[in-house]
């Protein structure tokens, strides 16, 4: 996934230049890949073979090469179409990879990588040939040195400022001081996000000072999981999403993503975020074949899935009713502390016919990044729903 890397540097051309050219390339091969070559999990790379994109709506589950590296590349390559263009649809795309697609492969310990990720394994054949098992090094050593790279980069794009704008793109408890003109403003987070979608802004310029803070809503909490229709959630709802300032609403039209607070700042204010976190199914768009009569399930920016090793070994042959509920729990027990989604699924007999209701059973499904830390196993993202419910 070179090319990917070949984008970001297009892009870069285009800001230092200005070259309408360049920028009109990089804004049409971004729409055309997050519009039918992107996985849902932020991957990207359908084919193993040339580490390459296929064709469009080529998105295959078992045989996904979605190597390590090329979403790194991916999210280098959004954080410059940021910085081109101020939108914040690209820190959708890129929360999307780090969460997802990135984080998968890297072990939860940091000492074993995936170089491919895929969005499903039968957990037998695969494992034994050392294809989708997190090694400790690889002969072709790019994804944990990327990995090294990539990580400690995260902090600096948590914000982005010019002299009168700041940015908040990426969610996270920290503290920083940012040169505005010539003023230093101290921003600090609280927030336990993923897991919660209440985010604490507290802003102090020293003096009082007009700038516009401009605060990512998430393309998830407005009922849009991609932007384009490459995905879509099952049960479209309103967006719910509340932001106050000192205790007070703020409901102004936003603006490429971000909502926009332009205001005289002094020490003490505080802005709230409040994102809440339903549990949504999503369907992908009816072009990618492999997807079709299937869901996927996500909570906030964190797409799950379902392992072998919750199930008496086996995921293939499980269905999931689109009316059944689902319920987010908090397990601080599992792997350092991840929320899980249980429900019920019915079981396929070996046919693939759905057996009687006394095959229902109660299941769990945990973030992609966490599989494969509790031994090889079959693995599934796309689930499939009931025979009438496609």
């Amino acid at each position: 996934m070179r090319a990917v890397y070949m984008y970001a540097a297009m892009t870069d051309i285009a800001a230092l230049t200005g070259d309408e050219n360049y920028r009109r390339a990089v804004d049409r091969i971004w729409q055309d890949v997050v519009s039918s070559k992107l996985y849902v999990t932020g991957g990207i790379g359908a084919r193993r073979e040339g580490e390459a994109f296929g064709k469009a709506y080529e998105l295959p589950n078992a045989t996904a090469y979605n190597e390590t590296c090329a979403a790194i590349a991916l999210a280098l390559w959004n954080q410059r179409m940021f910085l081109l263009h101020g939108d914040g649809k690209y820190f959708d795309v890129l929360e999307r990879v780090i969460y997802n697609g990135f984080l998968s492969g890297v072990s939860l310990e940091g000492d074993r990588f995936f170089y491919p990720n895929p969005l499903a394994t039968d957990g037998i054949e695969r494992f034994n040939q050392g294809v989708f098992g997190r090694s400790p090094w690889f002969d072709c050593s790019c994804c944990p040195v990327n990995v090294v790279r990539f990580v400690p980069s995260i902090a600096g794009q948590v914000y982005a400022h010019d002299a009168n704008r700041l940015y908040i793109n990426l969610f996270v408890s920290n503290s920083a001081s940012i040169d505005l003109n010539g003023q230093a403003v101290e921003v600090r987070q609280e927030t336990n996000y993923p897991w919660d979608g209440k985010i604490t802004i507290d802003v102090d310029p020293g003096q009082p000072k007009r700038f516009a803070l401009h605060v990512r809503i998430p393309g998830w909490s407005r009922d849009m999981p991609m932007p384009s229709d490459l995905y879509a959630y099952l049960l479209p709802t309103t967006p719910r999403y509340e932001l106050r300032i000192n205790g007070q609403p703020f409901s102004e039209k936003l603006q490429q993503g971000y909502a926009v607070i332009d205001r005289v700042w002094q020490s003490g204010d505080q802005v709230v975020l409040d994102l809440p976190m339903p549990v949504r199914r999503v369907i992908a768009n009816k072009l990618v074949q492999e997807d079709r009569g299937r869901v996927a399930l996500e909570r906030g920016p964190i797409v799950y899935c379902f392992e072998g090793v919750d199930l008496d070994g086996r995921v293939a042959n499980l269905v999931l009713p689109d009316r059944e509920p689902l319920v987010a729990r908090h397990r601080p027990d599992l792997l350092d502390g991840m929320t899980v989604i249980e429900t019920k699924a019915v079981l396929n007999d070996e046919d693939g016919n759905i057996e009687s209701a006394n095959k229902t059973r109660q299941v769990i499904a945990v973030p992609y990044y966490s599989w494969n830390h509790r031994g090889p196993g079959e693995m599934a993202v796309w689930i499939m729903r009931g025979p009438n419910e496609n």
